[in-house]
């Protein structure tokens, strides 16, 4: 099952038919334009087989659907999103290296694809959304990923409660972030199995998930600031994971 839909700007397209070329349907470039990267995606997209058309940029700007594009889309038939069902063994066949990114709530594209990006950078085992409360996969949320949305799992759990029960018999621990947690994250062992689950900016996690997870934490902010930017939040919880396990 897939679904066609739009890959736009230069480094997701670039992305896209360097990781999943046989799902590239067509590459559409603006018509006189000179960008030497265009062309050479272009270029590449012929050799791999795949038809290159010159259209108009408002056309462009059409299937970008608000995104930069930068004179290039893909059309893409892109993978339904992975079921919760497949969660049991992904966490079996990451086995202690296992990390998740759960979102509940994420609706701004824009904080999706950031996610997306953090999560394929440190190399996490899935992103988890529900599938009802998320945005989907836009082109601005694969614009925004810079290539993240096709380097790492999406999954769109129908019931995200059971997802998470999922996770904790798979041998996962859940630590959930809420800014009046008692506990620092850095006072969180991250070095096995571990999700790592964050609310939207304005109503943070549900109260089922958050019931849910096994540890609350915050980011200690000694500054101003009383809260960051969900994507922000979930670089910062992911790479001190990272920061754990190299010892």
């Amino acid at each position: 099952m897939s679904n066609t839909t739009w890959i736009v700007g230069i480094n997701p397209v670039d992305g896209a038919l360097d990781n999943d070329a046989e799902r590239v349907r067509e590459l559409r470039i603006e018509r006189g334009a000179r960008n030497a990267r265009v062309a050479e995606l272009a270029a590449r997209a012929r050799k791999q087989g795949i038809a290159v058309t010159e259209c108009a940029r408002d056309q462009l700007d059409r299937v970008a659907d608000g995104a930069r594009h930068q004179g290039v889309a893909a059309s893409y038939a892109a993978p339904e999103p992975l079921g919760e069902q497949e969660l049991a063994e992904m966490a079996e066949q990451a086995g202690p290296g296992a990390l998740f990114l759960v979102l509940d709530g994420v609706t701004d594209p824009h904080n999706l694809g950031a996610c997306l990006r953090s999560a394929a950078a440190a190399s996490a085992t899935a992103v988890i959304v529900p599938k009802d409360r998320a945005v989907g996969m836009t082109p601005v949320v694969r614009r925004a990923s810079a290539g993240g949305a096709d380097r790492v799992p999406l999954v769109a759990a129908t019931n995200l409660a059971r997802a998470l029960r999922t996770l904790k018999d798979a041998g996962v621990w859940l630590t959930g972030f809420a800014g009046e947690a008692e506990t620092d994250l850095y006072d969180i062992d991250l070095k096995g199995p571990c999700a790592l689950v964050l609310g939207s900016e304005g109503e943070g996690m549900r109260r089922l998930t958050r019931e849910t997870c096994d540890f609350l934490a915050r980011i200690p902010m000694p500054g101003a600031m009383e809260s960051l930017n969900v994507s922000v939040s979930a670089g910062i919880a992911l790479f001190e994971a990272l920061r754990q396990r190299r010892g």
